[in-house]
């Protein structure tokens, strides 16, 4: 399964059930684009485990501002429409791997 595209419209109901990365990103953002076939080997690796999203900061700036992200990239998890953990900043997937499973 690809990653799932949130907005502002989508981004309660689909973060409301189960474990959930989401990638907020901006196109213009280089270590964004870098990160992105990281997010799509981690989103195969986790299917049925954990959802794997992006959120486009420019495109959604209500949930950009509601949960305060100031640089990009920056990877929120959350479990059942909650917040449990952040990270900013490119990672490898072992890394990433790692900080999805803390909540699975």
């Amino acid at each position: 399964m690809a990653e799932r595209k949130l907005t502002d419209e989508n981004f309660d109901k689909e973060i409301a059930e189960g474990v959930t990365l989401v990638d907020f990103f901006a196109d213009w953002c280089g270590p964004c684009k870098m990160l992105a076939p990281v997010l799509e080997k981690l989103s195969h690796e986790l299917e049925g485990k954990a959802t794997v999203a992006k959120l486009d900061i420019d495109a959604s700036q209500r949930v950009a501002s509601q949960f305060q992200i100031t640089s990009v990239p920056t990877l929120i998890l959350f479990k059942d429409g909650k917040e449990v953990n952040r990270i900013v900043g490119l990672r490898d997937l072992d890394a990433l791997r790692q900080f999805v499973m803390t909540a699975v």
